[in-house]
């Protein structure tokens, strides 16, 4: 792994990490500035598996389709319909492009909008880090016995970082996306939920460009964040990863396995 080269000065890395395009949920550029520990169930790799097993599916807010292309890849069979739906304009361009020579389905859909699909159209639902899980919604174009699939973000994820720039959050946001409050409402829907796993991950960022570009990714960390609103900060991070080392931030997963009860 590497770490920040001592030659770098901070213009460069702010520079490098501002000038990077922020579509899809490609991770890639990441590589030697900034890590973050995986969770231990390896969602995409159970996501193919159970695609093999499925007849029609639905990835829901795909990003630019990256985990469903993997997970796709991956599968010993492909479903006979596979669909994904995504918010972004800009995303949904580089899912269609990438999930399109798989015959995946793109639809644009507001993530807070209903879905536009049949009731009980799907055996599949998966969705990877959705802003907010449409448990009604999801629930509804279930087929009896069919099962959703996702990795969630959890409460308080990566709010080292946060905090840093924000100062201290309300325990309402701290504990937002809490998985008991999400077990609460899948159940609500009518949903069984039959595996619910947590995970808190160690994440290291080795330059104040990786968290420039971060940030500028996950946008919900630090609304509105622009260099220049934050530079002070900014430079205050540079001196303080220079003179000791990686910034460290934990980021929470959960992963949920819920089943739409037959009948």
């Amino acid at each position: 792994m590497t770490t920040q080269r001592p030659d770098r000065t901070f213009e460069e890395l702010v520079a490098e990490g501002a000038a990077v395009s922020t579509d899809g949920w490609d991770f890639s550029w990441f590589e030697g500035r900034a890590t973050e520990e995986r969770p231990p169930w390896g969602y995409a790799v159970t996501v193919a598996q159970r695609l093999a097993g499925a007849h029609a599916a639905l990835d829901v807010q795909t990003g630019g389709g990256e985990v469903l292309n993997f997970a796709l890849g991956r599968a010993a069979r492909q479903p006979a319909l596979v669909a994904a739906t995504e918010g972004w304009a800009p995303n949904v361009a580089r899912a269609t492009a990438l999930l399109r020579p798989r015959g995946v389905v793109v639809v644009a859909c507001p993530e807070y909008a209903p879905l536009p699909f049949a009731d009980g159209a799907f055996d599949l639902v998966a969705s990877r880090h959705p802003v907010r899980p449409h448990w009604r919604e999801i629930a509804r174009v279930l087929r009896p016995g069919g099962a959703y699939v996702a990795q969630h973000v959890g409460p308080g994820s990566v709010f080292e970082l946060v905090e840093y720039f924000l100062g201290p959050l309300s325990e309402e946001r701290r504990n937002g996306r809490h998985p008991d409050r999400e077990r609460a409402d899948a159940e609500a829907a009518g949903l069984e939920v039959v595996d619910l796993r947590r995970a808190r991950l160690r994440m290291e960022f080795h330059d104040v460009g990786a968290v420039v570009h971060f940030l500028r990714k996950v946008i919900w960390m630090v609304p509105g964040f622009t260099v220049e609103a934050y530079t002070r900060q900014l430079r205050a991070l540079h001196a303080r990863i220079t003179a000791e080392g990686p910034f460290v931030a934990h980021s929470t997963r959960h992963f949920f396995d819920a089943r739409k009860p037959d009948g």
